[in-house]
């Protein structure tokens, strides 16, 4: 086993005063209740960002400040020479009463307050609380939007009630109205509650569900009361399953559909009809499409707005489970319909709804005609992802029920569809969003599990374009020259054979870019020639290729040059990669990046180490320099122009010279987010009203063990008491299971575990096999062991801690975590008491049966066998260490039987734990009171555990 630190520490400067000092330990004891009175620090900071039009805007959601929690709609404009001139010829650019010109400007266009008396007080519909529980949504107000293709118009929903904004065209702002459900009748609950509004690519229709019904809303132009039609008023039953012809004729005789006072016209496309038993639903996606698959969507829009491609599903197949509330015993309890691992799931169905409008009238819609769409629906279960792209058919990728067959599919007129591309493996193929689309030119980009180069790339046409070791996470868009993507390298290491001098364990522990540039040049001159999977590998400056067995090593781009070993699986980088393989990165500094694009703008968002919160830039390719716009240079060469008109050089070479596998300082950049080589040359910082914690942890990276796991590590800071001690007892802080990483490129991911150092702890986060970014071989290392395996490696990062950690005290080490994170903690003082002495277990999956289907089935197959080896209830009679279980009562996600079922377990071996019940509370720990005691509530237990302080 081994131990290298990798990089550094970020600490406190030399001149931290006593008042600096202060400052930070007052922070780190306010933490907890800043912590969940901000939503982990994330109110008021810009987020949902989405660049319309040329590119010149961007919209973006943002509140008011740290602790507001209703968000507003935003909109970020980069102003051009493209906007002309203003009769004072200052070519479309605002004017300051000193004289200067804003180029950049942030324009409110919807504000809940304003549009809507209650917004503070938010009493959304069930199916909406139950979309944001999947999203992970613990904002209010506007949580999302729609928006045309054209960038002029929006939709929402504020507290269930619908509105629409239209963007004025200087940018200035825009005009907002509500749209008031159904008619004048009293039947208009037929039209409620609204749920996930989507505006037509034309900006003229709204299409919404109310989970029973497909409804569509034909948009009164702005102004119209609309009563002077006389069929506008009068309601009408819609049309949903005849042929258009057929509508237009029912139409003509006056048989419309509801019109409200300002002349939106309501219709129904499709509806369930009558369902008793409610397990019928219609425009929504189905529970392990929005927790799992990442699908929120239950329709989609045809891009020129002449049809809709939705999804029906019935649930009944489900087994029903019921969420109480005991603290209330007068409420009934909730049911609902549940996958659970190894029963049946919702038979989902998909329709084609060719629409049919009047342009004579408006262009109201006027009926449909729909077609139910066919595929081989018992071999391939689950509707992954679905996309159409303008100028072709929609494409829909299906999956079989164990997940290892997919196909693509291309929905055709009829509904019939036919088989484009079909993918296989032998533990589970993984989805990557954004995937499977088409070119504008009509090639086909999929996803592939490369097994053979331990990759995960991109197809076009059947044909791998994305080059071995860059592991694509997430297809941003696709256009046809390149696939805007985030990626992750995974650098290898050269193993040093015969004829060169030294072992790859020295040239580890050495590890300057001088060694590493001669174990290149050496061994690209041997024959011998051969990349080691579990450990790390630096680059040299001048980019290389090393040809091997695997093919080509990735050279490194120039934009990263002298940061290249810190491009790796802890920062998700955004690249444009074109379809002969070249890589053109997009994103300058490590970190956790998305990003927008849409004409000549751009925006990235994301965190990095450099700062504590999230970050958004808008982009564009054209410079705007001393109040010109000017296009940008073609080689990528230019310099980069901010908002203030200042220009910064291209900023690629970080701060760190030589060694590059010693302890390192500060991971980060503090100029441009973007490269020159992305030409995106005008940057503008879109701003945040987030708190900050207060604090920069202290913490480096490692590798640890055999498997060389990215692994945190966090001391106390200078102003704690702990700080400098000889001997700190050790809190491991994992997830540590399948389809997720912690240990990244983002200073936020680490304010907790400052908390924690500061309480006296080395705080120690292992990413271990199964966890994502080093390629399809190591996600799949836990495939129907998921137990053994990420138990075993969180093992082997305490036993290699010494290494880099020689102030670890491994006679006193505890876990906590939550969910995946939860099941280890239990099951890491159940199975390896001799080396984790204490755990605090939050909504654990104790049992994998009680789990969902497309997660659970994914990782441990459908062998009831595995499930029972997988499991922690039957190790209950093992505990000899101090457990603290903790659960929600309202979770519907990991329900709290887990808990109550080890919990019966462990009394009935009369084994004493602590359990701790929350009620009310969902798998988000939703309540900030909640949220902020549990962490004291935490130490407090793991001290009197461990015996810290007697």
């Amino acid at each position: 086993m081994g131990a290298d630190l990798y990089t550094g520490n970020m600490t406190l400067g030399k001149n931290q005063n006593i008042d600096g000092l202060d400052s930070q330990a007052k922070a780190i004891a306010e933490f907890p209740g800043r912590k969940a009175r901000t939503l982990r620090f994330t109110g008021g900071a810009p987020r949902a960002a989405q660049v319309i039009g040329d590119g010149s805007r961007a919209l973006f959601l943002r509140s008011d400040g740290p602790e507001d929690l209703v968000t507003s709609l935003w909109m970020s404009v980069i102003d051009s020479d493209q906007a002309g001139e203003d009769d004072a010829g200052n070519n479309g650019l605002a004017v300051k009463e000193n004289g200067a010109k804003d180029l950049h400007r942030e324009v409110l266009l919807a504000d809940p307050r304003e549009l809507l008396a209650d917004a503070d007080n938010e009493d959304v519909p069930a199916e909406e609380k139950a979309r944001r529980e999947r999203a992970r949504e613990g904002g209010q107000g506007i949580v999302s939007y729609s928006v045309d293709s054209a960038g002029r118009r929006v939709v929402f929903t504020i507290n269930g009630q619908l509105f629409v904004s239209e963007i004025d065209e200087d940018g200035d702002g825009a005009r907002t109205r509500q749209i008031a459900i159904g008619g004048q009748g009293e039947d208009d609950s037929k039209w409620l509650p609204v749920l996930n509004p989507r505006i037509s690519p034309d900006g003229r229709h709204i299409v919404y569900t109310t989970g029973t019904r497909l409804v569509i809303v034909d948009i009164a132009d702005w102004g119209n009361n609309g009563v002077d039609d006389p069929t506008r008023g009068a309601h009408s039953h819609a049309h949903p399953n005849t042929c258009a012809a057929e509508v237009k004729e029912a139409y003509e005789a006056g048989d419309v559909n509801d019109t409200n006072a300002s002349g939106d016209r309501f219709g129904t496309v499709w509806s369930v009809g009558n369902d008793p038993s409610g397990t019928l639903k219609i425009g929504l996606a189905e529970f392990v499409a929005g927790e799992e698959m990442d699908r929120y969507d239950g329709f989609w829009w045809a891009p020129e707005s002449h049809g809709l491609l939705f999804e029906m599903y019935d649930s009944s197949p489900e087994p029903m489970w019921y969420i109480s509330d005991p603290a209330n015993p007068d409420k009934p309890a909730t049911g609902r319909r549940y996958a659970r691992a190894l029963t049946k799931n919702a038979i989902v169905r998909l329709m084609l709804a060719h629409l049919e409008f009047d342009d004579e009238r408006d262009g109201r819609y006027v009926g449909c005609d729909v077609q139910n769409v066919s595929w081989d629906r018992e071999g391939y279960e689950y509707v992954a992802a679905v996309s159409w792209k303008a100028g072709h058919e929609p494409l829909v990728l299906v999956q079989n029920r164990r997940q290892t067959r997919d196909q693509v599919l291309e929905v055709e007129a009829d509904g019939r569809t036919r088989v484009l591309e079909e993918h296989a493996n032998d533990q589970w193929i993984d989805l990557v969003l954004g995937t499977p689309a088409f070119t504008p030119d009509g090639r086909l980009v999929c996803a592939l599990n490369d097994m053979d180069t331990d990759t995960n790339r991109l197809t076009v046409d059947g044909k791998p374009f994305t080059p071995f070791d860059w592991q694509v996470r997430t297809v941003l868009d696709v256009s046809d020259e390149n696939v805007l993507a985030v990626v992750q390298r995974t650098l290898h290491e050269v193993a040093l054979d015969e004829g060169v001098s030294g072992s790859s364990a020295e040239a580890r522990s050495a590890g300057s870019a001088a060694v590493a540039d001669d174990a290149m040049n050496t061994v690209a001159e041997s024959e011998a020639i051969s990349i080691s999977d579990n450990a790390d590998f630096s680059i040299g400056r001048n980019s290389m290729e090393i040809v091997s067995e695997r093919g080509s090593f990735p050279s490194v781009p120039a934009a990263w040059q002298g940061d290249e070993a810190l491009h790796d699986a802890r920062s998700y980088d955004v690249v444009t990669i074109d379809f002969d393989g070249n890589i053109t990165p997009v994103t300058a500094r490590p970190g956790v990046w998305s990003a927008s694009r849409a004409g000549d703008g751009f925006v990235v968002s994301g965190h990095d180490m450099a700062h504590s919160g999230a970050m958004m830039v808008h982009a564009s390719r054209v410079s705007v320099v001393a109040g010109a716009a000017v296009p940008a240079a073609g080689n990528g060469e230019a310099n980069m122009t901010h908002a203030d008109g200042s220009t910064a050089a291209d900023g690629l070479h970080g701060e760190y010279a030589g060694n590059k596998s010693v302890a390192q300082t500060n991971p980060i950049r503090t100029d441009s987010v973007l490269t020159n080589d992305s030409r995106y040359v005008t940057e503008a910082v879109i701003a945040s009203h987030a708190e900050t914690p207060g604090f920069t942890p202290n913490t480096e990276f490692a590798r640890l063990g055999e498997h060389r796991m990215f692994t945190a590590i966090t001391r106390p800071s200078a102003s704690s008491k702990f700080a400098g001690a000889a001997k700190l007892p050790v809190l491991l802080k994992p997830y540590g299971g399948p389809g997720f990483q912690q240990v990244t490129f983002s200073q936020a991911g680490y304010a907790e575990s400052q908390w924690w150092a500061d309480q006296g702890f080395i705080v120690v986060t292992a990413d271990g096999r199964g966890t994502t970014g080093r390629g399809p071989k190591w996600d799949r290392k836990i495939f129907e062991n998921m137990k053994d395996v990420t138990l075993a490696d969180q093992v082997e990062a305490v036993r290699a801690l010494p290494g880099v950690a020689p102030d670890a005290d491994l006679d006193k080490v505890a876990m906590i975590g939550w969910s995946y994170g939860g099941f280890l903690s239990a099951l890491a003082v159940l199975d390896a008491p001799d080396v984790i002495h204490a755990a605090c277990a939050g909504a654990p999956p104790t049992q994998w049966t009680l789990y969902d289907t497309h997660y659970t089935e994914r990782y441990l197959g459908l062998d009831p066998a595995v499930y029972e080896r997988n499991s922690i209830i039957a190790d209950a009679p093992k505990l000899t260490r101090p457990l603290m279980l903790i659960h929600g009562f309202a979770d519907d996600n990991v329900t709290i039987a887990n808990s109550l079922r080890l919990s019966k377990a462990l009394m009935e071996a009369g084994r004493p734990h602590t359990y701790l019940p929350l009620t009310g509370i969902t798998h988000m720990t939703n309540d900030p009171k909640v949220a902020e005691n549990l962490l004291v509530l935490q130490r407090d237990f793991l001290y009197e555990a461990l015996e810290i302080g007697k």
